[in-house]
């Protein structure tokens, strides 16, 4: 049975988050909210499970309109966002954009962006920030390197991360944010992390939430992210302290993600 069916501390529901990265134009993101809501129709949602999907920029207003007129019972979620609330930052875009666009999760410190974007802790911290301004829910990715679990760093790392974006918040703005642990040697790269190395590592956040924030720990989800499939997330959703998945190329595909969601259900 799974875990989830004799209900978790704090009501925990688990997210499934679909993180579509730079694929997809808003033409196939059409295409493929079309072929997700059909599956959807055909079988509703557990009643435990809610669903997110993050679609590049150019395809949030197009992925928007087809989850509102099918009735699709998706939350909108977004990448990134910048920090600032305005102002002379070409390419980027702000919190407020995205609420605008009815937009619920925002991802934020995602390992690419950490990497790609040299965006630091204190970056992080401030897009956190951004989201939480406009009402939506962030999504705060955190996790090591391979040479980092290789050299037993993998806790202290993730405690640091934890430790400089949510230190000095109140137990009720901890609560509210979503927590993703992303190993960084297994993103993209096939490699999954065991059920047993998810489930130490989401007990070792929550340990860490409640130190930062108390009781709101047992309020937080924990997703993991890595090279997930639907042949992996069964035992993943099944872990006690694991609430969800953050999904990368496997969401790209109605069939694969829509197994993923109701898998361990």
């Amino acid at each position: 049975m799974s875990a989830y069916a004799a209900g978790r501390p704090g009501g925990r529901r688990r997210l499934v988050s679909g993180n579509w990265k730079m694929n997809h134009t808003h033409y196939e993101a059409i295409q493929m909210v079309h072929q997700l809501a059909a599956r959807l129709r055909a079988a509703p949602l557990p009643d435990v499970t809610d669903v997110s999907l993050h679609p590049a920029f150019t395809a949030l207003r197009s992925v928007q309109t087809a989850l509102e007129s099918d009735g699709v019972p998706v939350a909108l979620g977004a990448q990134d966002c910048h920090f600032e609330e305005r102002g002379a930052f070409t390419g980027e875009v702000s919190a407020e954009m995205l609420a605008k666009l009815n937009v619920s999760y925002v991802i934020v410190g995602h390992s690419e962006r950490r990497r790609y974007a040299g965006e630091t802790d204190e970056i992080v911290r401030r897009k956190l920030d951004a989201v939480l301004s406009q009402a939506m829910t962030p999504i705060l990715c955190v996790g090591e390197t391979s040479s980092e679990r290789e050299d037993g760093l993998a806790s202290a790392t993730v405690a640091s991360q934890l430790d400089a974006v949510l230190s000095g918040r109140s137990p009720e703005v901890i609560a509210g944010v979503v927590v993703a642990y992303e190993p960084i040697w297994a993103i993209g790269t096939g490699r999954s992390a065991s059920p047993d190395d998810a489930q130490e590592m989401a007990a070792h956040i929550r340990g860490e939430l409640v130190r930062l924030g108390g009781g709101a720990a047992d309020s937080v989800r924990i997703q993991y992210g890595g090279s997930v499939t639907d042949r992996t997330a069964a035992e993943l959703h099944d872990c006690p302290d694991v609430d969800g998945l953050l999904v990368g190329g496997a969401s790209l595909e109605a069939a694969a993600f829509e197994g993923i969601i109701r898998a361990g259900s």
